[in-house]
């Protein structure tokens, strides 16, 4: 019998995932749900003056995202640890850390994912200036991966503890200021008539970063774990 290839064994491992994401369809609408929330109650908040939202849709964009892929960062890997799915990660013919990149990509795709198709609809609602759009969904598409990978970390150090929701929390946010500080800061410095592609370049080279160790720590943190 001949082992899985690693693409074999992302596209099973996605189905799964995304079966059982049909099965709680409430549950997966959740973080989306919440992002929303938060934008409709910075733009109710403000008192829906244009101006005022034109100058902070960029920071509440980046903040819905950054706070919709926290929701969900905690049952990034528990379920596997309950259900003894992850035990069965480590016997596998194929690295853990495959396994944790493609677990990854399931996470952003159901949390960031949606956020960033819907980001013009919500500029929009925020009034940002249209001039800006093409900086935010450029550092979105490349700083929410990087929220993703980090995150993925963070739950894999914390997997083996119980209602650890709140200790995600706090070990994951600072690690996403940066982030957040130079995906906001592109969109702030295009709209100042400035060149943002030095914050894009620093968060592209973050993810390229992350794409190769993320896996790697996360990997090493499940297996420490489990011993």
């Amino acid at each position: 019998m001949t082992s899985p290839t690693l693409s074999q064994s992302a596209r099973a491992l996605l189905a799964r995932d995304f079966r059982l994401l049909w099965r709680r369809r409430g549950d997966a609408l959740q973080p989306a749900l919440f992002a929303l929330l938060v934008v409709v109650l910075f733009a109710l908040a403000t008192g829906g003056e244009a101006n005022a939202l034109a100058k902070i849709a960029a920071p509440v964009l980046w903040l819905a995202s950054l706070l919709a892929g926290l929701l969900a960062l905690d049952t990034l890997f528990r379920g596997d640890a309950e259900d003894g799915s992850l035990e069965q990660w480590l016997l596998a013919p194929v690295p853990l850390a495959w396994l944790v990149a493609v677990r990854v990509l399931a996470h952003w795709a159901t949390t960031a994912l949606p956020l960033l198709v819907a980001a013009p609809l919500l500029a929009e609602l925020l009034h940002l200036p249209r001039a800006q759009l093409p900086t935010l969904m450029a550092s979105l598409a490349l700083g929410t991966p990087l929220l993703s990978l980090i995150g993925a970390v963070v739950a894999a150090l914390t997997v083996g503890m119980r209602r650890s929701g709140i200790l995600v929390a706090l070990l994951a946010l600072p690690l996403y200021v940066p982030v957040l500080v130079f995906g906001a800061g592109s969109v702030a410095a295009a709209g100042q008539g400035l060149d943002p592609s030095g914050a894009l370049l620093m968060l592209a080279a973050g993810l390229v970063l992350a794409l190769v160790l993320a896996p790697m720590a996360a990997a090493a943190a499940i297996r420490i774990a489990l011993s």
